[in-house]
């Protein structure tokens, strides 16, 4: 054995055919002992080695492998590819993957030799010339050694100079062996850090003729290129820490700040939770903070003067309840109530003598290309607005949808879903249609369908009433007067909703009279709000004869809730646009309006 400096070596071995079994096993034998001759290690020589035939293969990078033994086990585990003499491929594989810095070779700067012994019985089947003179150039140093049957010519051509030191011919497998010890005093040098004095403060790295000092982990080399500094490891911000940085020497440790303690990654903190520890005496909650804790009281109490207890706040006497009648305060909260034979409504708030009202709705939507997806998206979430302030059962209200373009689909029957959530369901999922604009053949198909009581309407004679809600944003590409005409003489109370480039005389064709209180316009979709002004709602019929049931005004009340409902979904599509206190005291002239209307019906 011999002392040498680090050396990054790549063995190119020919597993050619034309080398036999135990003609490769003495080129094992090589191998092995060349590297037993070498002071191996991650700071010392570094070894690799590939085999070739017709391909090349990776048997070991200079990265994989620190010690003797695993090395020589990898070594005596190579099956020979036997096939052809790609000498050249060799060569390219070596340059381009074997000696980078991914596989373990040292960076050029450090001056380390990196050395390819190429082991070859036969003439190359590919040009060599070329690339070995790239090896070259890029600094591999290159140790041609034949044996036997190698051609001479290629062996010059690939070596290094002077030739004289690194071209090799051994003239049969026997006598590798033997050159093998001639070949291991060419990589013995003199370990310059033992015969000279370096001045390094940690360690001597000894490199043909020369050397250079390298640092412990944790410091770096000074520009002097002997001393050493320790890295401040907080200062490059890589870290992690997410509190506090404290630089040890060539290390670093994450500290966390008062009140929180450092988590199991060692650098992440968690603010302590004093209110775990149990002895707070809040009486609701209690609020960990660094360093501490306080207490909140839950919504509607109030936290006395000890910071421990609450006690319920009067909301009935601190917010606008908005209760009709009687506002009772709860815990935490209220409720509103009404005088007996009364009944709160939908809205929590209002009393009203009649129970819900009961209704067949079909709402006819236009799904023609000028709505657009993201407005048809808006129809959808104002339909659904409707529903949820109805009393959709089987016996209760009813819904249907009707969707029409350029033709018509009912998307499902008033008798097709008995509770709000699934109508609400069936609704988000209906498919925008597209294509033109037949409002014609949606009213006739209306008429003649959707209030059929195969399509689940009651009979005339329930006394139910029939509404049609049509709501387009365009001219109509048919006729419409006479089905608009036929759905109001069929007893359908119409209303008519436009939006953009719907047109004002088809509206008012389609609106039951008083026209004006059927039908609403409004420039686009996300300004609805308009509708309000002029959706008033007159629906209450003169009474029956006949077999024809009189009306109740429980009934005739609950089709103006009906009306109220809807008005106030309308209003919430733009609710940030409209001062509330305003739209109260106009809704309140219109209910106190239709209140006298249906006192003059009576």
């Amino acid at each position: 054995k011999c002392r040498t400096g680090p050396l990054d070596i790549v063995f190119v071995i020919d597993s050619s055919r034309s080398v036999r079994p135990f003609e490769f096993e003495t080129m094992r034998r090589f191998m092995i002992d060349i590297i037993g001759s070498l002071d191996v290690g991650p700071n010392a020589t570094r070894v690799g080695v590939i085999q070739y035939s017709s391909q090349v293969q990776n048997i070991f990078s200079l990265k994989t492998f620190f010690t003797r033994a695993d090395m020589e086990k990898a070594i005596n585990s190579i099956v020979p590819l036997a096939q052809g003499t790609m000498t050249g491929l060799a060569i390219q594989y070596a340059m381009n993957v074997a000696f980078t810095t991914q596989e373990g070779a040292r960076p050029l700067h450090k001056k380390i030799p990196r050395i390819a012994i190429i082991v070859t019985d036969g003439r190359p089947q590919d040009r060599v010339t070329e690339v070995a003179t790239q090896a070259r150039n890029a600094g591999i140093e290159i140790y041609a050694v034949g044996i036997q049957r190698a051609d001479m010519n290629s062996l010059r051509a690939m070596a290094s100079l002077p030739l004289e030191e690194h071209v090799f011919l051994v003239e049969s497998f026997e006598l590798i062996q033997q050159f093998g010890k001639q070949f291991q005093d060419k990589l013995c040098g003199v370990d310059t850090c033992m015969e000279q004095e370096h001045g390094c403060q940690h360690s001597c790295v000894s490199t043909p003729g020369s050397f250079y000092c390298e640092c412990n982990p944790g410091y770096r080399l000074n520009v002097d290129g002997k001393t050493c500094s320790p890295v401040d490891a907080c200062a490059d911000g890589r870290h992690g820490c997410q509190h506090q940085c404290i630089s040890t020497r060539g290390s670093y440790s994450c500290h966390c700040r008062a009140g929180y303690y450092l988590n199991q990654d060692r650098r992440s903190c968690t603010m302590i939770d004093y209110c775990s520890f149990g002895n707070h005496s809040c009486q609701h909650e209690c609020v960990s903070i660094p360093n501490g804790h306080y207490c909140r009281c839950r919504s509607g109490f109030t936290l006395q003067p000890d910071s421990r207890s609450c006690r319920a706040t009067d909301l009935c006497n601190g917010v606008d309840h908005g209760c009709e009648f009687k506002c009772v305060s709860t815990e935490g909260s209220y409720r509103c109530v009404c005088p007996e034979g009364q009944q709160l409504q939908a809205d929590g708030k209002a009393c009203s003598k009649c129970g819900a009202g009961h209704v067949d709705l079909v709402m006819v939507i236009d799904g023609s290309k000028s709505v657009r997806p993201q407005n048809f998206e808006l129809v959808k979430q104002f339909v659904n607005r409707i529903v949820d302030l109805l009393e959709v059962s089987p016996h209760g209200t009813r819904v249907g949808l009707v969707q029409y373009s350029s033709r018509v689909r009912t998307e499902f029957p008033l008798n097709k879903y008995h509770s709000a959530d699934e109508i609400k369901k069936a609704v988000m999922e209906v498919e925008y249609m597209e294509k033109g604009t037949m409002t014609g053949l949606a009213l006739k198909h209306m008429v003649e369908h959707s209030f059929s009581e195969l399509e689940g309407a009651r009979p005339l004679s329930h006394n139910v009433p029939r509404i049609g809600l049509v709501f387009t944003d365009g001219r109509s590409q048919d006729d419409i007067s006479e089905w608009a005409r036929k759905a109001k003489e069929s007893g359908i109370i119409m209303f008519a909703v436009g939006v953009g480039k719907a047109v004002e005389e088809e509206l008012r064709a389609i609106a039951s009279e008083p026209v004006e209180q059927h039908f609403s316009y409004s420039a686009d979709f996300t300004t609805m709000t308009h509708l309000v002004e002029n959706f008033k709602l007159n629906i209450c019929p003169e009474e029956g004869k006949g077999e024809m049931e009189i009306r109740s005004p429980c009934e005739c009340e609950a089709l103006v809730q009906f009306q109220t409902n809807t008005v106030a979904i309308l209003q919430s599509l733009t609710e940030k646009n409209i001062l509330w206190a305003h739209s109260l005291a106009q809704m309140t002239a219109r209910l106190e309006d239709l209140e006298k209307q249906i006192a003059n019906k009576k």
